[in-house]
């Protein structure tokens, strides 16, 4: 595992160059806004931040390939880094502070490429989160300090916080009746959104959440710090990893009577 030691301090400069590149935008009155052919919007400082990680990653690592979500696919072989310049664009575009840079490294192997390394930065909240394969989960300010965490140890669905992003992408997909059913049967449910509910599911502040439609880019980097928390990350149909185009994410216990809701 030692070799990830390095790709995981190359993640987090790459972060920090982003952070700084992105809260310089941030409620900026003149921040230039696209709508792209998707009808989601697109800032400069989206593409601004996925270019500079390109650009420091060909000069850091020049054989590994990179795919963002901006500029797509650059490159082949068994190693890819996969990039979210700003996961959360509506609320960046908007002033509000939820919303992060996510970065993982993902390889080639026998199930296909998965994750190995993950960071994901959100700095107008002034957090960041990070993992390794094998290495564990953590968060803090820089690898010098920093907690590890766990995901919680609840065991029934009816003690257990759901997260979710909205309600309109589950009817949309023909899963309301399944979303609405969880709902009423866990203890709590908030629509955090995005990357956090991720996080907050490896931290153990949340036991179970999901999202009905997904890219790599949303789920590479916080599909392996779940993973390295504890947690179980899969798609809707039970996939392990972020292929499936949906995610789920638990604490593992619960993880079987999510699917049985959401999942099919």
């Amino acid at each position: 595992m030692a070799e990830y030691h390095d790709d995981l301090r190359l993640a987090h400069v790459l972060a920090d160059a982003a952070d700084a590149a992105t809260m310089d935008r941030f409620q900026a009155l003149d921040l230039k806004v696209e709508t792209k052919p998707d009808m989601t919007p697109v800032s400069e400082a989206d593409r601004a931040a996925e270019e500079l990680i390109r650009s420091q990653l060909q000069r850091a690592r020049p054989r590994d390939a990179i795919l963002g979500e901006e500029y797509g696919v650059e490159g082949t072989g068994p190693r890819r880094w996969v990039i979210d310049p700003i996961d959360g664009t509506k609320n960046y575009v908007r002033g509000v502070p939820v919303w992060a840079t996510l970065i993982a490294l993902m390889e080639a192997g026998e199930t296909g490429f998965q994750p190995v390394v993950g960071v994901v930065s959100a700095p107008a909240i002034g957090r960041r989160w990070w993992a390794a394969k094998g290495l564990g989960a953590y968060t803090g300010r820089s690898l010098a300090s920093a907690t590890r965490i766990g995901v919680s140890k609840v065991g029934r669905l009816e003690d257990a916080s759901f997260a979710y992003s909205s309600i309109t992408g589950w009817e949309e997909r023909g899963r309301l009746d399944g979303f609405l059913d969880l709902g009423r049967a866990v203890w709590r449910t908030r629509a955090y959104g995005d990357f956090w509910p991720y996080m907050m599911v490896a931290e153990g502040s949340v036991d179970v959440c999901a999202e009905p439609e997904l890219s790599l880019w949303d789920m590479a980097a916080t599909a392996i710090v779940v993973q390295e928390a504890g947690g179980t990350f899969t798609g809707l149909d039970g996939r392990h990893g972020p292929h499936s185009g949906n995610a789920a994410a638990s604490n593992g216990l619960l993880h079987g009577e999510l699917l049985s809701y959401l999942g099919g």
